[in-house]
């Protein structure tokens, strides 16, 4: 019998393509998302793209802790990836109490019903964020996490910390009642630290597709090029960098699915080192926010309208990956170039521009 992953968040950019990724690699798949950043397009594409019209969906917040245990009672899950959350930087600095309740207590309404449902695998939609703004770079799964500069990050780290604290009490107390506490299933955890997903899948049946202005920065370049957006803002050209804009670490969206598939395989086949681990996972090599706008550019035949704007709250200077602890523990590794990811992304915004005729 094939395993069965709970993908909650699953209708949404990351998730759909990891969806994706599962399916193809031999599991069942549950996807669960109340749609607030999203719409069915992507799950039907998912559906397209696998040839599979039968992948169960829930539509549920899991903020609702009642919705998330039936879900649990209704399926036998073997593993969760874990992407329901807000995660916009700017919003979140804007709207804190927003963030810290739906990031939060989505996740402990996840970790709550695997205890009480036997245990899980459990596998966290992390991030770089959890690096704040260092200077010692690349970072490895060793480095300090610094003070969050967004309460995004910071619910990043937060949930960091309850999943390894969850993982731990079950491994002490999975299998003894203490006077007072209730029986525990054991809970094992990965937690992958991404750096910026970007692209869509070849197929052009999925990608990112955000409710309203984009917050993230493909998809504001992909609908500006489209005509849909005036201008493209870059935040910040004073920073201490090559050309004065950000650093960053772009990672292909199907490279980042296979690397959970990668991760939840390592779970589900025994061969985890410890009941808690973290995984850096992005390609290790720098790319500059300008320097991605121009090889849209150029690998496209485009031409942008973009203009310099203010610093944005909560933006790092410069992060990347040494992702070598990925590679020698999941077997995995980023394989597309920067311009066939920016490729695809182009692609996909034409997709959404002959479907909505």
């Amino acid at each position: 019998m094939a395993k069965r992953v709970l993908v909650s968040g699953g209708a949404g950019y990351i998730g759909s393509h990891v969806s994706v990724e599962l399916i193809q690699a031999g599991y069942d798949v549950v996807v669960a998302d109340n749609m607030s950043n999203c719409d069915m397009t992507c799950f039907e594409g998912v559906k397209k793209i696998t040839g599979r019209n039968d992948i169960p969906f829930e539509k549920i917040d899991c903020c609702d802790y009642e919705s998330v245990d039936k879900l649990f009672t209704d399926f036998r899950i073997d593993a969760v990836i874990h992407f329901a959350a807000f995660k916009a930087v700017g919003e979140s600095v804007a709207e804190p109490v927003k963030y810290y309740k739906n990031n939060l207590m989505s996740f402990l309404n996840i970790l709550d019903a695997a205890k009480s449902h036997g245990g899980c695998n459990v596998l966290f939609s992390s991030s770089a964020t959890v690096y704040g703004e260092t200077d010692k770079l690349p970072v490895t799964e060793q480095s300090e996490r610094q003070p969050a500069t967004s309460p995004y990050g910071n619910t990043k780290q937060i949930c960091e910390d309850i999943l390894r604290d969850t993982v731990k009490a079950t491994a002490v107390y999975g299998d003894e009642v203490m006077p007072g506490l209730d029986r525990q299933g054991p809970v094992k955890g990965i937690a992958l630290r991404y750096f910026n997903p970007i692209g869509a899948h070849p197929s052009a049946l999925i990608g990112e597709l955000p409710r309203g202005v984009p917050n993230n920065l493909v998809p504001y370049i992909t609908q500006t090029a489209a005509g849909k957006r005036e201008c493209l803002s870059i935040f910040g050209n004073d920073y201490p960098t090559p050309d004065g804009t950000c650093l960053r670490d772009y990672i292909d969206i199907v490279d980042l699915a296979k690397a959970h598939v990668a991760a939840v395989s390592r779970m589900l086949d025994g061969k985890m080192e410890e009941d808690y681990e973290i995984y850096n996972i992005g390609t290790g090599r720098p790319v500059s926010v300008l320097e991605l706008v121009t090889t849209f550019e150029k690998v496209n035949g485009l031409k942008l309208n973009y203009k310099f704007a203010p610093r944005r709250a909560g933006d790092v200077t410069a992060i990347w990956a040494d992702p070598s602890l990925a590679e020698k523990k999941l077997g995995w590794k980023a394989g597309r170039t920067i311009d066939q990811t920016l490729e695809s992304a182009w692609k996909w915004e034409c997709h959404l521009k002959e479907t909505s005729r």
